[in-house]
């Protein structure tokens, strides 16, 4: 996970749209695609899509009508190592209006993420519903951006990357889609679809280069007050440093109709 990103061929650009990230080998067991290819390693998985197909396992495991997943928290263990791997869940406090579910990523023998979520009864609350986060100027305000071309890997191929005027490094308004799909096996929620996106936002919100400074994050939480639809993530990014090595992306989360949550990564800040 610390090590510098090096330069892998590009094979997503020429690769069939509709190929996934993964592939459902059953019984738990999936295989990583180029496109999951992570851009710190060659060898590796990126952690966006890795924490949408958790969250998809989570959702097909455990998701029933009347409780939704409020909070995803993701622990990063370590390299995501590239090729097949095992998800296993487990309940962790059941309950029938609260429950909290786990989700481990096992590769090469070894756990790399853990993922726990947090699912909650839903009810109507349309007459108090509320939002003091921002919303972002739309898709159509944004533009074409190519600003993630010095970072490798199949996964940072396989993005549609826009930016809406103003953004700066440390401080970025992006919005950001995939066509391809996340598992080919079977429906993956509007949530799932979104999420696979989510950890992008570190790159994106980078305050210096890749060639400059290692900043990987070694979480991923996400809070969700609404759930999202559509194809496009957007995400209004800040990334802070601390004077000790130790920094945080921040990030409030849109789809088309405004925000619908927030996300924070902490981040270990290396020196090249």
């Amino acid at each position: 996970m610390l090590a510098a990103p090096e330069r892998v061929e590009r094979l997503a650009t020429v690769a069939r749209v509709t190929e996934p990230y993964y592939r459902d080998l059953g019984d738990g067991r999936f295989a990583s695609t180029v496109h999951a290819q992570g851009a710190w390693n060659a060898h590796e998985q990126h952690m966006a899509p890795a924490s949408g197909l958790l969250t998809h396992v989570i959702d097909r495991e455990f998701g029933r009508e009347g409780l939704r997943i409020a909070r995803l928290s993701f622990e990063i263990y370590g390299i995501i190592h590239a090729g097949e791997f095992e998800v296993r869940t487990q309940v962790l406090r059941p309950g029938r209006t609260i429950e909290l579910v786990q989700a481990d990523m096992i590769c090469q023998g070894r756990t790399a993420i853990s993922a726990r979520a947090w699912l909650l009864a839903t009810s109507d609350t349309r007459d108090l519903a509320a939002v003091e986060d921002e919303a972002m100027p739309g898709v159509e305000e944004s533009t074409a951006w190519d600003g993630m071309s010095p970072w490798p890997g199949g996964f940072i191929d396989s993005i549609e990357f826009r930016t809406i005027a103003g953004s700066r490094p440390g401080a970025r308004r992006s919005w950001l889609r995939s066509r391809h799909p996340l598992v080919d096996s079977g429906d993956v929620s509007p949530l799932a679809h979104l999420v696979r996106l989510v950890d992008s936002t570190n790159g994106l919100s980078a305050r210096v280069g890749p060639d400059e400074l290692l900043f990987p994050n070694v979480d991923l939480q996400i809070h969700v007050y609404r759930l999202p639809t559509g194809d496009w993530l957007g995400i209004d990014g800040h990334q802070s440093y601390g004077p000790d090595g130790v920094g945080l992306t921040t990030t409030v989360l849109n789809d088309e109709g405004g925000p619908f949550g927030r996300a924070e990564q902490i981040l270990t800040l290396r020196r090249r």
